[in-house]
């Protein structure tokens, strides 16, 4: 592959996790008696609810603390949270939309070419480690940007952050 070529690479977002707070008690057992698409884990004391759009999927419990996973940027969390507040306000809970705030960002990127792990670690030795017999990617990790990039052999890349 030359140096002077352009190759132009796609980072997917996959996932981005958001928490809020609700600053109310949540009746878990009513919301999953009540509630569409819910899922009631009553050992666990928390109750999964499923939106169809934007597909998120939240885990709330009883304290009112809120965690969203499933949405692919930061305006689909905060409208997916706040129609979740919204439903949970439907469903006659007191519920106030605070504490908003993206925890967790999930990207992927393929590189053109594969990646010699051996080779890539011990050139980077202070911030990769590979270990192929827990693992079978590089666990390369950037403080400053507080990011964990998962590289894999095949050339496909997966940042944490």
């Amino acid at each position: 592959m030359d140096a002077d070529s352009d190759v132009a690479l796609d980072i997917l977002i996959t996932n981005v996790v958001c928490v809020f707070r609700t600053r109310c008690h949540l009746n878990l057992r009513k919301i999953a008696l009540e509630g569409a698409n819910v899922i009631y884990k009553r050992d666990v004391g928390k109750v999964l609810m499923k939106l169809r759009k934007p597909r998120i999927t939240a885990t709330i419990w009883s304290s009112g603390k809120v965690i969203c996973t499933g949405a692919t940027s930061e305006e689909e969390a905060k409208f997916g949270a706040r129609r979740l507040a919204r439903s949970l306000q439907k469903l006659g809970f007191q519920v106030i939309f605070t504490d908003f705030k993206v925890v967790n960002v999930l990207a992927v990127c393929n590189m053109p070419f594969e990646i010699r792990l051996p080779e890539f670690t011990t050139n980077n030795r202070p911030h990769a480690s590979y270990e192929p017999e827990l693992h079978p990617a590089v666990c390369y990790r950037i403080k400053s940007l507080r990011a964990t990039l998962q590289i894999f052999s095949t050339g496909s890349i997966t940042v944490t952050g």
